[in-house]
């Protein structure tokens, strides 16, 4: 029997496509009554960054979904996106741009597959069960043969799965090995289960670390599904407003992406808010995964000692353990995390550049880049808080 022919369609607004379909490849476990494994590929959370205007004209997100095709039958789609700058990505290569540009290339716009603004790992190539082998193929060998003809600098998938890096790296691209930290919840029966996990010193500094923040002379209460109002997203535009200004210049949310979310994604996250003298003074937003709680933004009007600790990272791991979660992503960057039970663990992309030469180098760098991470990884899980047989179990 011939090979059906795949056709690689570009759609520019998720309004053009049928939300059950996209999930039918981007989430098909809620189909069964699952919950999401996570929420940012699915079709009402990467409409909610349209309809507010988080992405699209303006901010350097310009989408280009990539979907591919059977004889009308929709069987795999790809977030993408054209990017004219390199932020909100967190998967770094700004010194890659710099340093075509310096030899007289023009490394912008470039083409992105990637969840916007959420450095969160999940799957990038989202495949109708039943064409994994045929969807991974055309939507890999679509999005070069696009940059291709289109004369991008490059293509890049950030924050994959590594089972889909290992793939890609089979297809011809480019594996990038990076790490974040991460908790993993070890059938923990309650908190203190998991203290009892730490070695002596590093249990009673975060006891002594919770205490002074939930003695901050207020209260802290999770909000989720129902529970979330328009008012919590008053006070919680106000925190993201805060530390967005501080570390990005200017939010890459905008107001309108939490309205949007009350109404589609309300079930998809837990809100932690502080509340002191009648006021919210300090959040923290999660999302819900079948597996996962990923913490994604924090923020104050009011800073009190430890209170970003207990909101953003002790708070979540209470959480996932109520929920029977397997762990929590807390987001990029932050080696603070790591006397707190998160370990460093690996995150993948995948790169495609176009020029030879250039494209000779980043292999090289990242070959070495890989090396470097796993000796980073071993080392930093030395110093972690777990009792010594802990640790070697973790090895």
């Amino acid at each position: 029997m011939p090979e059906q022919a795949v056709e690689i369609r570009l759609i520019s607004s998720l309004r053009e496509i049928d939300p059950k379909e996209w999930d039918a490849c981007a989430c098909p476990e809620e189909t069964g009554g699952a919950r999401a494994i996570d929420p940012f590929t699915t079709h009402r959370f990467l409409d909610a960054l349209e309809q507010s205007r988080s992405v699209g004209a303006g901010t350097g997100w310009q989408p280009q979904y990539l979907t591919a095709w059977i004889s009308g039958k929709l069987i795999a789609v790809a977030p993408m996106y054209a990017k004219s700058h390199s932020q909100g990505e967190y998967i770094f290569d700004h010194n890659w741009a710099h340093a075509y540009e310096r030899a007289g290339g023009r490394y912008y716009p470039k083409l992105q597959i990637a969840v916007p603004h959420t450095p969160a790992t999940g799957r990038r190539f989202l495949i109708r069960p039943g064409f994994e082998e045929t969807g991974f193929a055309a939507l890999t060998q679509g999005a070069v043969e696009l940059a291709t003809n289109n004369r991008v600098s490059s293509l890049h998938v950030t924050f994959c799965t590594q089972q889909e890096a290992e793939r890609g790296a089979e297809l011809g691209l480019m594996r990038r090995k990076t790490q974040q930290f991460h908790w993993l919840n070890d059938k923990y029966a309650n908190f203190d289960a998991f203290l009892d996990s730490l070695s002596s010193r590093k249990r009673k500094n975060i006891r002594k670390e919770r205490a002074k923040a939930q003695g901050f002379g207020g209260t802290i209460q999770i909000f989720t599904g129902d529970e979330l109002q328009p008012e919590h997203w008053d006070a919680f535009w106000a925190f993201y407003q805060d530390t967005g200004a501080r570390k990005w210049g200017t939010p890459y949310l905008t107001r309108a992406f939490f309205d949007v979310a009350q109404e589609t994604l309300r079930n998809d996250m837990a809100l932690v808010l502080a509340e002191r003298n009648g006021r919210w003074v300090a959040g923290a937003l999660n999302f819900i995964g079948a597996k996962t709680l990923f913490g994604r933004y924090w923020g104050c009007t009011e800073h009190h000692p430890f209170l970003h600790f207990e909101l953003c990272y002790y708070q979540a791991m209470d959480l996932a353990i109520s929920l029977g979660l397997d762990r929590v992503e807390a987001g990029a960057q932050g080696e603070h995390k790591l006397a707190r039970g998160y370990l460093p663990t690996p995150t993948w992309s995948l790169h495609w550049v176009a020029d030879p030469g250039f494209r000779d180098a980043i292999d090289q760098y990242l070959t070495a880049e890989r090396e470097a991470v796993d000796q980073e990884i071993s080392v930093l899980t030395t110093y972690g808080p777990f009792k010594r047989a802990k640790v070697e179990e973790q090895e």
